[in-house]
């Protein structure tokens, strides 16, 4: 019989998390079947198969379905780093919806100007200032229009890179899958190993001043790919080299995911363009940003109507994003991720000894961004459904198919490491048989 780790009480019904059948809400058949008729039939076949479930409750490291049972959250794809519903990030959005949610665009927004001022105050000197947006490939597209404004039309990507899926950020994110339906995508495109120094160096004697350059300090939808220690120093030192124009993907790195405020810190990189996501929502409210130099970001900054959206730095999003940054300091949440993430990986990689070198082929990571790389993509499949099965979430690879990737919140407690890795244990030992 199925076990599930146990979760802390879901909040009551009525309350700011309620919802699902107890409730009153639609049952997981309906639901599947309004995905069928009104959404993706591919999303609702890939949800029957993991069982049907429902989410509708969140609190923590945990996520609830509408029958009441409680998953442990070591998914999220980076998004939430200080759990779900953290209070102050709550908190603040609740007292920016009831004061003034969104914005004219006319007059002056104080959310906005605090928020950046709170980010900028992490940021590696000289990138101080900001240009918000709604989501991590939103900030890639801010990040190549400042570059080819700039004159760098010839873009430099690795092999593995994600960087999403709008067309400008698509012609980086080096997957056919991804790539060949929507082709033609930007021209004068680049891809070369992810980690070959001497690879990034040909692209850019290639192209010379016009190339930009975009870059992960640690691949995440590439498989929790490490590159080789220096290796970011050595492609800005190309990019200064060459005049070229360098964006540095932070969206899944950065704010502590891996253990440091940025993954960049540790070589003393400065980028033209960071690029922050995920993260900086504090798990409630959609926000990302392109954070540029002066010289830069000096197109935005004299003419405010040569990039725009509508949504863009709106006030909910920015307190948001103004609470997560002061709930990352005030806590030593970077603190905790990396004490947290030495431990975690210490513990998966006790559970997959006895299966490396044939189930397993690797476990690696930094902070809480830990991938295990298996000899075959089914492997990973079995594995999800194994530890679904058994209360806890986890995230597949986009680009690496035999990666399963971890990225828990730095809030989980000693207990629910315990529970994690026990339930990581069995699964790996059901999966391995399964396989033979």
């Amino acid at each position: 019989m199925t076990t599930y780790p146990t979760a802390p009480e879901a909040p009551a019904s009525g309350g700011p998390a309620s919802g699902g059948p107890a409730s009153g809400g639609p049952d997981g058949e309906d639901i599947a079947r309004l995905y069928r008729e009104h959404l993706a039939s591919g999303r609702a076949v890939l949800g029957e198969v993991l069982g049907g479930m429902v989410e509708t409750r969140s609190e923590g490291a945990w996520v609830y379905t509408g029958d009441g049972r409680g998953y442990l959250d070591f998914g999220g794809y980076g998004v939430f780093i200080l759990g779900h519903r953290h209070p102050a990030v709550t908190a603040a959005v609740h007292r920016q919806i009831d004061a003034h949610p969104l914005a004219t665009r006319v007059f002056l927004e104080p959310v906005a100007a605090r928020a950046a001022a709170a980010l900028t105050a992490h940021t590696p000197p000289g990138l101080d200032r900001v240009h918000f947006v709604n989501s991590g490939a939103e900030a890639t597209e801010a990040g190549l229009k400042l570059a080819r404004v700039h004159g760098h039309t010839a873009l430099v990507s690795t092999t593995g890179g994600y960087h999403g899926k709008t067309l400008g950020a698509l012609s980086a994110t080096a997957n056919p899958t991804y790539q060949e339906p929507f082709r033609p995508l930007l021209p004068d495109t680049a891809v070369v190993p992810y980690g070959d120094t001497e690879a990034m160096a040909a692209a850019l004697a290639r192209f010379g001043r016009r190339a930009c350059v975009i870059v992960e300090p640690v691949q995440g939808e590439g498989g929790v790919r490490i590159p080789p220690p220096g290796y970011l120093a050595d492609v800005g030192r190309l990019c200064r080299t060459h005049g070229a124009f360098l964006i540095v993907d932070e969206i899944q790195t950065g704010l502590g995911r891996l253990g440091s405020w940025w993954g960049m810190d540790s070589e003393r990189v400065r980028p033209d363009v960071l690029l922050v996501g995920k993260g900086l929502s504090g798990g409630v409210v959609p926000v990302a940003a392109a954070v540029a130099t002066d010289e830069a970001y000096k197109p935005f900054s004299s003419d405010p109507y040569l990039h725009t959206s509508t949504f863009a730095a709106s006030p909910i999003a920015c307190a948001a994003a103004l609470a997560a940054v002061k709930a990352l300091d005030r806590e030593d949440v970077v603190g905790r991720a990396r004490a947290l993430g030495l431990r975690l990986l210490h513990g998966v990689r006790a559970a997959c000894t006895p299966y490396t070198g044939g189930l397993v082929r690797e476990v690696r990571g930094r902070g809480l961004l830990i991938g295990l790389e298996f000899g075959a993509e089914r492997a990973v499949g079995e594995l999800i459904l194994e530890l679904v099965g058994r209360g806890v979430l986890v995230n597949h690879s986009l680009n690496a198919g035999r990666v399963l990737r971890l990225t828990p919140p730095a809030v989980v407690t000693d207990d629910e490491l315990r529970l994690f890795l026990a339930a990581l244990t069995e699964a790996l030992h059901a999966v391995a048989v399964r396989l033979g």
